[in-house]
């Protein structure tokens, strides 16, 4: 990892901690005229990921002890993504 992106609520603390481990942390800035939600830019395709992996519940929540569990985790729940879109069919949810 190079770069991470963060939200204007971590402060130098976080950019220090990054700089430390030899990695650049942005803290991506929201424009004070924009009112209500506005998707900001590179963190939106972040929170869209987790937002297709949150019907699969597992990778969401950190039940996992090792990274490399987690990480084929994700890999099964976005194979599943993949595969219906590819198929057009249904999600278990019906939607």
């Amino acid at each position: 990892m190079e770069t991470a992106l963060v939200d204007q609520g971590f402060k130098s603390a976080v950019v220090d901690h990054g700089a430390a481990l030899g990695i650049g942390v942005d803290i991506v800035q929201r424009n004070p005229a924009d009112r209500g939600f506005v998707p900001q830019p590179k963190r939106w395709v972040i929170e869209q990921t987790y937002g297709t992996l949150a019907p699969h519940r597992r990778p969401v929540r950190d039940y996992e002890h090792r990274p490399a569990s987690s990480e084929s985790r994700v890999y099964w729940a976005m194979s599943d993504v993949m595969a219906r879109r590819h198929t057009s069919s249904p999600s278990w949810r019906g939607a």
